[in-house]
């Protein structure tokens, strides 16, 4: 935690700890002194802000972004780097938007404690109307970035809106309103949220239509992205169950949900090679995350389930780069259109 510089002192305040009375008092009256949160600097404070985001799950959002333009440039010789970049900040700020909204409704809730991964709002990092404030910029911020796209692409407004809503909605809905994470559908929202409709958005902001064969493209992403949040839950699968919440990793247990987790971490790997078989050589880039992912396995199975959803998400990011790299060297004409 911070330090608090008072008379020429600094006063460490950490979780289970009490500040002295006399070094409380400087502190002011607005708090209990039990409740009373800890003060930071500006820096501290927009480190924590950063933290509170979770950048490490952003390859979630950038990587399907990525390969929806790379579809189009492959496919039709399109690529705007405004779009792009707008895309890119849109999906962001949204996906941004959607963990502070799951922190905030996990805080509420009582799932999130001392041992919990998020600790933004259990240890006073931030406070509640803090995450609330800047989530209400991040969807502010991406729908001013999804107007600017309005102007910039071709695509019909109908259409535009009915991705990036669909998105916006989803990541609220996960853990606010309907909350489906709670009700073991969580997974169900993020297969289709940062998978197919993702990589559609990027797509059709640059040549302007919607298409079938794009969805079809994103499914190894999605199914790598899904593996994400099912380490993740299956890592928290005692704390939810203890807080009342279902998950899909608490419906099917810990045997089947080792069996999800391969299936999520390997299937991506043997639809890579049948597209580098009957479409282009290039295809093939992914294959040399294997390894990697060879090792999330033994780390699932021998139950070491600490920073494994990080270590899913960076397997995630350099799949996912590859991926878009094999598009894009992948020979004019050679990428089958549904």
């Amino acid at each position: 935690m911070a330090a608090l510089p008072s008379s020429g002192e600094k006063i460490n305040i950490q979780a289970g700890e009490t500040a002295k009375v006399e070094d409380m008092d400087s502190l002011g009256n607005d708090w209990p002194e039990p409740d009373r949160p800890p003060q930071r600097s500006r820096g501290q404070k927009c480190a924590s802000y950063v933290l509170a985001l979770r950048p490490w799950s952003f390859s979630a959002s950038l990587t399907p972004v990525a390969l929806g333009s790379a579809l189009a440039y492959r496919s039709q010789g399109v690529l705007d780097p405004r779009l792009l970049v707008g895309c890119a900040v849109a999906v962001l700020a949204v996906h941004g938007a959607g963990n502070l909204v799951n922190t905030y409704y996990d805080f509420s809730k009582g799932i999130d404690h001392k041992k919990s991964d998020d600790r933004t709002l259990v240890d006073r990092i931030l406070e509640p109307k803090d995450v609330v404030r800047l989530g209400v910029f991040l969807y502010t911020l991406g729908c001013i970035c999804a107007a600017c796209l309005y102007y910039l692409s071709p695509l019909k407004l109908e259409h535009l809106a009915l991705i990036y809503f669909g998105g916006l909605s989803g990541s609220f809905l996960y853990t606010g309103g309907i909350g489906f994470k709670y009700v073991a559908l969580g997974d169900l929202i993020i297969l289709i949220t940062f998978g197919p409709l993702a990589v559609m958005f990027a797509y059709a902001v640059q040549v302007g239509s919607l298409a079938i064969f794009p969805l079809v493209y994103a499914i190894p992403l999605a199914l790598s992205t899904e593996a994400i949040l099912h380490s993740n839950n299956t890592r928290d699968m005692e704390s939810d169950r203890e807080a009342g919440i279902v998950t899909l990793a608490i419906l099917i247990g810990p045997t089947f949900s080792y069996v999800l987790y391969n299936t999520l971490l390997f299937l991506p790997y043997l639809i890579f090679s049948i597209l580098a078989t009957h479409c282009s050589i290039s295809l093939a880039l992914p294959l040399l995350t294997i390894p990697m992912a060879f090792s999330l396995e033994r780390q699932f199975r021998s139950q070491a389930f600490n920073k494994l959803p990080q270590r899913t998400a960076k397997l995630n990011l350099l799949l996912g780069l590859f991926y878009v790299f094999g598009i894009i060297l992948a020979p004019a004409g050679s990428l089958p259109k549904l």
